[in-house]
């Protein structure tokens, strides 16, 4: 029997502990797991955030080995040469993901431990980090059950809190709507008690706390912008119908409570790229095998309605004269790898490819963890189905402003000047933008509304937009199959990782008919 056993639902994963940590110098304090012997909940914060770093601020194998070969083809937010069975999820890619959120669980576990076995005083002093910690958690937890469905949970990552005993720390499957349940009732709590909670002023927090540097207030916003996303997510299911209801009307008409500006975003920023948190990896991820390629359903979008970002988001290809010319995934993969790499003279390097200065050499490119323009759009969705058209306008002309601004500061921050920065649109520019989408003309508001999620959160947060996409059905895309394929259709979610069924196999009986692509998640109801 293996003693290590990565990516299954226990997470044995190494438990990461830290010291005070400071936004210019994390590494400074990052202590060898191995050669730690004691904790503290400020440490186990730390650590936990420390231990999603890959999930949130764009990474290497996150998205060479995960992203680009699933997600990036099924939502066509890039192009690629067509192969055989492009649509089957491979293993690597679902057991590296599985592994990095459950080492995460782990961190919060130990977390949760460290605060419950605390005297009472410590716990007044620490609770701030305990309820933040949640917070991320859960965000990150959504996340895992939109890619799954059902997964373990409730008892996950208790191995430490079971003594080492493996033997008890096998853990048992949570149903998806459960945990939603529970992170739902949870959140709303979280977020009553924030109100009316202070910081003590001999709190180490503002220095620990690298997401929203100790703002107490952005931290009301997140939660309060995570339960909007969350209960939107659910909306449309019998199960949580009512209670989105009630709630989504509570959360809408406290705007105040909301993420809104960009200002006021939860992200997870590089301030030092020489530290263990940073987007150095991206480079190598998207260019490496082309997977930084242009798609063309995204690129015509963007030009026919002169959309501001595009040369902040995009840069033609070498070969094209300054055009965007988006890869067609209708055509067969000889001819796209032509177009690609192939010989200037027959057509190759004339495919545009992500801005490489904003994107992939930007070592400094934030982890968006909820922003300003997702919860505009979500917004504009409520009200919109509501009955008040007028508010749902404003939130959609909203989230699109958000959005232009996010991509010029993403490339403000950029360490690489390869490309030359894009001149800032200006007011009449992103006034034309979004009077082509023509909000007042249209007769499918909810599919103007996906396609601009789809366009904002691109390569950017790529799990929310396969997840929307699912829930809203638009953007639709057309594929290349294969008559040998083994999977013909887009997955509506992940199976789950081999070392399930191997390690956890008793547990593992219980979900056992459902584990494939095809089955749908309980809020996927269209």
């Amino acid at each position: 029997m293996k003693k290590y056993f990565l990516g299954m639902g226990l997470c044995v994963a190494s438990l990461i502990y830290t010291t005070s940590c400071k936004k210019s110098s994390f590494d400074e304090f990052y202590r060898d797991p191995s050669k730690v012997t004691e904790t503290t909940v400020d440490k186990q914060f730390s650590g936990m955030i420390y231990g999603y770093r890959q999930l949130i601020v764009p990474d290497y194998r996150n998205y060479f080995v995960t992203v680009l070969p699933t997600i990036a083809r099924y939502i066509q937010i890039n192009g690629w040469a067509n192969e055989a069975n492009q649509l089957t999820p491979g293993a690597a890619a679902i057991d590296d993901r599985w592994s990095r959120y459950y080492e995460g669980l782990a961190q919060f576990r130990e977390l949760e431990t460290t605060y419950n076995n605390s005297d009472p005083l410590i716990q007044q002093e620490t609770r701030i980090f305990y309820l933040a910690a949640k917070i991320l958690f859960y965000d990150q937890t959504q996340q895992a059950v939109d890619l799954h469905g059902d997964i373990p949970w409730s008892q996950a990552g208790k191995l430490s809190s079971n003594g080492g005993d493996y033997t008890v720390s096998y853990a048992t499957y949570d149903k998806a709507a459960d945990i939603y349940t529970v992170m739902l009732d949870d959140l709303a709590t979280i977020k009553e008690e924030l109100e009316g909670l202070s910081v003590p002023s001999t709190s180490n927090f503002s220095s620990q706390d690298i997401i929203n540097n100790g703002n107490l207030e952005l931290w009301k916003k997140y939660c309060n912008s995570l339960r909007l996303r969350m209960l939107t997510r659910v909306s449309g299911s019998s199960e949580f119908s009512a209670r989105s209801q009630t709630e989504l009307a509570e959360i809408a008409n406290d705007p105040s409570s909301l993420i809104l500006t960009n200002s006021e975003n939860a992200q997870l920023d590089v301030f030092d790229a020489s530290t263990g948190i940073n987007a150095t990896g991206f480079q190598d991820a998207l260019e490496s095998w082309n997977g930084n390629i242009a798609g063309k359903v995204m690129i015509d979008h963007m030009l026919n309605n002169a959309d501001p970002r595009l040369p902040f988001i995009f840069e033609p290809g070498a070969q094209a004269d300054g055009n965007y010319i988006g890869l067609d995934q209708s055509l067969t993969g000889s001819v796209q790898s032509n177009l690609i790499s192939g010989p200037a003279n027959s057509g190759g390097g004339t495919i545009a490819i992500y801005n490489r200065s904003t994107f992939s050499r930007n070592d400094y490119f934030p982890g968006i963890l909820i922003s300003a323009s997702e919860v505009n759009f979500l917004l504009a969705e409520y009200f919109f189905k509501a009955g008040n058209s007028a508010s749902a306008k404003m939130y959609f002309e909203n989230g699109i402003k958000e959005s232009i601004s996010l991509f010029q500061a993403i490339r403000a921050v950029s360490n690489d000047v390869l490309v030359p920065a894009a001149t800032a649109p200006t007011a009449t520019q992103i006034t034309t933008y979004i009077d082509n989408i023509d909000w007042d003309g249209s007769t499918n508001k909810i599919e103007l509304i996906a396609y601009q999620k789809w366009l904002h959160f691109n390569m950017m947060q790529p799990v929310e937009n396969w997840a929307e996409v699912r829930r809203l059905d638009f953007p639709q895309f057309e594929f290349r199959i294969q008559n040998s394929d083994m999977q013909k259709t887009v997955p509506v979610k992940w199976n789950l990782p081999p070392s399930e069924p191997t390690y956890n196999a008793n547990n593992y009986q219980a979900v056992q008919a459902q584990d494939n692509v095809n089955t749908k998640i309980f809020w996927d109801v269209n």
